[in-house]
C-alpha cells in the first residue's frame, strides 16, 4: 500500500508530500520530514524533524516519509502504528557523538531506532541506515574474553603461525535498531550499515516479519557488531536477506537481565539467506539461561565465515526442536581474535564457572541440556574440527546428521589451525549419523586424526557412512569409536585407499553391531581394542577384502 501511494506521487511527478493534505491511502497520511525542517544535508541534526514527523503520524497512523538525501540522527523513538519509509537515495546516519544516544537508563538499550511497547510498526523502503562505526586497535593481547583468550593462551608458544599485537575495539554504542516488548512488526527492503554494536535487537517481540534486508559490518574489524540478535522473542521470521557482520549473523538467546525477565526464545524461521561472518553465521548463545525452542533455519548458504552453526550453555538452559536443513558452507579462518577453527558445527555444555576457568561457585546453574536437533542436506566446505559434545553431568539427547558431504582442508597461510578429526562426538544418548562422506583435501595438516571420533556415546546408529584415513600410510582409523555402547553400523562403505577403517575401544564398549557394510577396499576393515570383549561385537554380511 505505501509503495502504491509514493509510486502514485513518484508518476505524478512530485517530490513533495505535505503534512495534513490529501494524500492518503487507506485513511493513512504520508508525512515528509522536509516539511517537518529536515534538509536531507548530512551536517544539518535531523532529529527533531524526524521525531516530530513521527510524533504527529502517531496520532492518526501513517507513514513517515525520508525522501533522497542524507539525515544524521540521534536516538528516533518510533511509535505504535506508524511506518517509517526511506526512499530509495535516502541515507539516515546515526551520530558519531556518543551522548546522543545516552537518554537510556540501561547503556545496552541505546539505539538509533527505539521502541518499547509498541504494535504495528514498519521500517522500510529502498533505502540505507548507516552506523558510522568506527574501531580502534587496542594493544593487550589476550583481553578478549571466553574463548578467545584461551585459544591465544593454548596455542601461543606452538601452533600460533602469526600473532599481531592486538586486536580491534570500539564504544559499544549504538544499536541501529532497538525493540523491546513489539509485537507486529515488518522490517523490509533496507540496508543497514556499519553498525557500531549489533545491528538489530529484539527483546520480548513477536510477530515480527524482517524481509529483504541487508545488513554488512565489516568482517576485519567489526567485534560485538551482530547482524540479528533475537532475545526472549517468540514468531519471527527472517528471511531472503544478505547478513554479513564482523561478528555472528544471528542469534538466539533468552537471558539479557538488564532488558527484563528471561522468556523462552521460540517459533523461528531463517529461510533464503546468505550469512557471512567472522564469527558465526548461526549461533545459540552460551547466555540462554531458559528455554530456545522451535528453530528452523533453512535454504541458506555460508560463506566467507569462520563458524557454521554453534550451539552454546553456559547458564543452565535448554535448546530443543531445531532443525536446520538444506545448507551450503565454505569456511575459512579469520584472524586470531575472532572466535572459531573454521568449523562447521560446535555444541558444548558448560557451567558458567567452567566457560570462565573459575572455581565452581554456590547457587551457580547446572548444565543445560540439547536435544532433539536435525542437521541435514548440507555441502560444507571446511578448515576445522566440527565437534558435538554435552556434559559430563548432562549429555546431549537425540542429535542427527543426514545427508553430508565434508570436504576438508587446510590453509598453511591462516594465522592458526587447532583441526584434529573431521567430526568429534562426546557424550550424547541417540546419537544417529546417516548418508555422511568425508573428503580429505589438499593442503593437508600433519595433525589430522580421524574423520569420525565417537566418544561416550549410549545409542549410535551408523549408517551409509563412507571416508578414508587422513593418511593412509599410518594406523589412525576413519572412523574410531571409544567407550561406545548400543551401536548399529549398517551400509557404510572403505573408500579405495583406506588403511584402517573402523577401530572399536573402550572396555566399556559393547552391544556393537556390524551388519551389511562394504569394507572390501580396506586394508583393515575393523579392529578391536584389547580392552573391548569380543562379544561385545557382532559382525554379520560384510563385504569383506578377499584373502
Amino acid at each position: 500500500m505505501i509503495g502504491a501511494v509514493l509510486l502514485a506521487l513518484v508518476i505524478a511527478g512530485s517530490a513533495r508530500v505535505y503534512a495534513g493534505t490529501d494524500a492518503v491511502a487507506h485513511g493513512k497520511v504520508v508525512y515528509n520530514v522536509k516539511e517537518f525542517g529536515a534538509t536531507g544535508v548530512k551536517a544539518d541534526n535531523a532529529t527533531p524533524a524526524i521525531q516530530k514527523a513521527i510524533d504527529t503520524a502517531a496520532a492518526k497512523g501513517g507513514t513517515v516519509y525520508l525522501p533522497p538525501g542524507e539525515y544524521t540522527a540521534a536516538t528516533i523513538h518510533l511509535r505504535s502504528h506508524v511506518n517509517l519509509y526511506l526512499e530509495s537515495g535516502a541515507t539516515l546516519f546515526a551520530s558519531e557523538t556518543a551522548t546522543d544516544f545516552a537518554t537510556q537508563k540501561v547503556k545496552s538499550k541505546e539505539a538509533l531506532l527505539f521502541g518499547e511497547d509498541l504494535e504495528d510498526i514498519s521500517i522500510g523502503g529502498r533505502g540505507t541506515i548507516d552506523g558510522q562505526g568506527k574501531y580502534f586497535w587496542a594493544t593487550d593481547t589476550i583481553e578478549r574474553a571466553f574463548s578467545h583468550k584461551k585459544m591465544v593462551e593454548k596455542l601461543h608458544a606452538s601452533q600460533m603461525r602469526t600473532y599481531p599485537a592486538g586486536f580491534p575495539n570500539q564504544q559499544d554504542y549504538p544499536h541501529l535498531l532497538w525493540l523491546g516488548r513489539c509485537t507486529n512488526v515488518r522490517i523490509t527492503g533496507l540496508s543497514f550499515l556499519h553498525s557500531p554494536s549489533w545491528t538489530f535487537a529484539l527483546f520480548a517481540c513477536s510477530r515480527v516479519v524482517i524481509d529483504g534486508i541487508y545488513v554488512y559490518t565489516s568482517l576485519t574489524e567489526a567485534v560485538w557488531a551482530d547482524g540479528i540478535d533475537i532475545v526472549s522473542s517468540h514468531d519471527i521470521s527472517i528471511s531472503n536477506s544478505t547478513i554479513a557482520t564482523g561478528d555472528d549473523c544471528i542469534i538466539f538467546v533468552c537471558g539479557i537481565p538488564e532488558w527484563g525477565p528471561d522468556y523462552p526464545c521460540e517459533n523461528i524461521t531463517v529461510t533464503n539467506c546468505r550469512l557471512s561472518s567472522a564469527s558465526a553465521a548461526i549461533k545459540f548463545s552460551e547466555g540462554n539461561s531458559n528455554l530456545i525452542q522451535n528453530i528452523a533455519v533453512s535454504n541458506c548458504t555460508i560463506f566467507d565465515c569462520n563458524r557454521g552453526i554453534t550451539m552454546a550453555i553456559a547458564t543452565g538452559g535448554t535448546i530443543r526442536d531445531v532443525v536446520i536443513s538444506n545448507i551450503t558452507m565454505d569456511l575459512h579462518r579469520f584472524d586470531w581474535f575472532w572466535d572459531g577453527d573454521a568449523n562447521a558445527f560446535n555444541i558444548e555444555v558448560r557451567r558458567t564457572s567452567e566457560w570462565n576457568d573459575d572455581p565452581p561457585k554456590p547457587g551457580e546453574p547446572g548444565p543445560g541440556l540439547v536435544k532433539d536437533v536435525i542437521f541435514r542436506d548440507m555441502v560444507i566446505r571446511c578448515k576445522g574440527t566440527s565437534e558435538i559434545a554435552g556434559h559430563p553431568e548432562r549429555p546431549l539427547e537425540g542429535i542427527t546428521l543426514a545427508n553430508i558431504k565434508f570436504f576438508i582442508s587446510s590453509d598453511p597461510k591462516s594465522p592458526y589451525d587447532m583441526a584434529t578429526s573431521a567430526m568429534i562426538f562426546r557424550r550424547v544418548k541417540n546419537l544417529k549419523l546417516q548418508d555422511i562422506e568425508v573428503h580429505w583435501e589438499k593442503p593437508r595438516y600433519d595433525k589430522w586424526q580421524s574423520a569420525l571420533l565417537v566418544d561416550d556415546v549410549d545409542g549410535l546408529k551408523l549408517d551409509d557412512f563412507s571416508a578414508t584415513n587422513a593418511f593412509p600410510e599410518q594406523d589412525t582409523p576413519a572412523v574410531l569409536l571409544e567407550h561406545v555402547k548400543n551401536a548399529n553400523i549398517d551400509g557404510s562403505v572403505a573408500p579405495e585407499g583406506t588403511n584402517v577403517f573402523l577401530k572399536i575401544t573402550g572396555a566399556d564398549s559393547h552391544d556393537l553391531h556390524l551388519f551389511g557394510n562394504d569394507f572390501h577396499q580396506a586394508k583393515v576393515p575393523y579392529v578391536l581394542g584389547p580392552d573391548v570383549k569380543a562379544d561385545g561385537v557382532t559382525a554379520l554380511d560384510n563385504f569383506l577384502p578377499a584373502k
